[in-house]
């Protein structure tokens, strides 16, 4: 996983929302079609749960990704628009950094 983002200090780089989104994005598109478990996604984009959860409403209710309760235990998939997003975002990314500036 690549994070980028604005430096702090010396040693701490943080991510910016756009960033963690796509991270979060990638991480479940990575997974494919059975989905990613919340505790994975956890660990993979680096989060607290709480802010991840805070996320994960946001992107279900823009219908970026769908999340499936099964026996209690949380799945997330990407839908076609999530794939979409992230396609369109990495893209734009790319041609911003081309010119040396960060999202």
């Amino acid at each position: 996983m690549i994070i980028r983002g604005e430096k702090k200090s010396q040693n701490m780089t943080y991510r910016t929302s756009m960033q963690i989104i796509s991270d979060l994005l990638c991480a479940t598109n990575d997974s494919g079609l059975d989905g990613i478990k919340t505790t994975r996604l956890l660990n993979k984009v680096n989060l607290s749960h709480s802010r991840l959860l805070k996320i994960l409403d946001t992107l279900t209710g823009s219908g970026l990704v769908n999340r499936i309760e099964f026996d209690g235990k949380n799945t997330i998939v990407i839908t076609e628009k999530g794939r979409q997003y992230l396609e369109s975002y990495l893209k734009f990314s790319s041609i911003a950094e081309s010119f040396g500036l960060e999202l």
